[in-house]
């Protein structure tokens, strides 16, 4: 349904019985463990593209209400960058305002290895220490990541990594991910958007990298896939709801480390936060669920 949107999805479908989990609230929070050991990060973060281009009270409210909901749920990861219109600056104000620098890690991206560009998002952050800096959108197979390492080595940031939304980029992401070995590499993922699963994740687990994925709701595509319709029965028993279906699918592949869907609402962040929480589906159920989407 053209322009339909989740909020219209979760209006419509309140009063279907999809049942809540006290069970999954009060589970182990689900973490990954991060490139390097010795720390781990909650499986569910937030997306920040186009969602926080103006920085007036109103946009402001609503990044202090979806990072406060992002904390509440035990989450710690915002992904922003340097061309997400004013997020970087949104997100920078709320995070120094509301003394949450310690609460998150915080990754952005920059487009080149431009010092003046990764300069730039720091003041508008507000940080002196980035927990990941990503190159964006890789395209040249050749790319060299040695300016982002000699930045690491001098603290402004803890670790380094790729990132393509772009079909057309996946072999450059192969060969620079094989060559260069970063840390994380970021790309689009969804439940209906499985190239990932047989080209980049594989790559990711020999080189040791953590993978986050973006557009896990595939720009809003699952939404008006599931409209009208009730969770299945035998999803149940992991998903309360059609959100954390769709992030479940994911996390179900321990190669993911975390999801970063994108809301600037706070009960949307809420709901995504849940798929932290509870069972994750074995084998045969994402095998069950991705057969369940694709005949939709």
């Amino acid at each position: 349904m053209p322009g339909f949107t989740r909020r219209d999805f979760l209006a419509a479908t309140a009063a279907l019985p999809i049942a809540a989990s006290a069970r999954a609230e009060d589970s182990v929070l689900i973490t990954r463990p991060l490139p390097g050991g010795g720390a781990s990060l909650p499986a569910v973060g937030l997306g920040t593209a186009v969602l926080f281009n103006s920085n007036d009270e109103a946009t402001r409210q609503k990044a202090d209400a979806v990072t406060h909901a992002l904390i509440a749920a035990g989450g710690r990861l915002i992904d922003t960058a340097s061309t997400y219109g004013l997020a970087e600056t949104v997100f920078g104000e709320v995070i120094a305002a509301g003394k949450l620098r310690d609460k998150l890690f915080i990754a952005s991206k920059v487009e080149a290895p431009d010092t003046d560009e990764l300069t730039r998002s720091l003041s508008r952050l507000k940080i002196s220490q980035l927990d990941l800096l990503q190159l964006h959108n890789v395209h040249d197979p050749q790319q060299s990541l040695a300016r982002f390492r000699e930045w690491k080595a001098q603290g402004l940031c803890r670790h380094i990594g790729i990132t393509s939304t772009f079909r057309g980029d996946l072999p450059a992401i192969e060969a620079v991910l094989r060559r260069e070995k970063p840390e994380f590499v970021q790309v689009d993922y969804s439940i209906d958007n499985r190239e990932a699963e047989s080209r980049v994740l594989p790559i990711a687990a020999e080189v040791g990298a953590g993978v986050l994925t973006a557009l896990p709701f595939g720009r809003g595509r699952l939404f008006r896939a599931v409209h009208g319709k009730e969770l299945p029965d035998w999803a149940k028993p992991f998903a309360a709801s059609w959100a954390q279906f769709f992030l479940k699918y994911l996390l179900g592949d321990p190669r993911v480390t975390a999801v970063i869907p994108g809301t600037g609402d706070a009960a949307h962040m809420t709901d995504n936060a849940g798929a932290m929480r509870g069972p994750l589906p074995d084998v045969a159920q994402r095998k069950q669920m991705a057969a369940f989407v694709d005949g939709l």
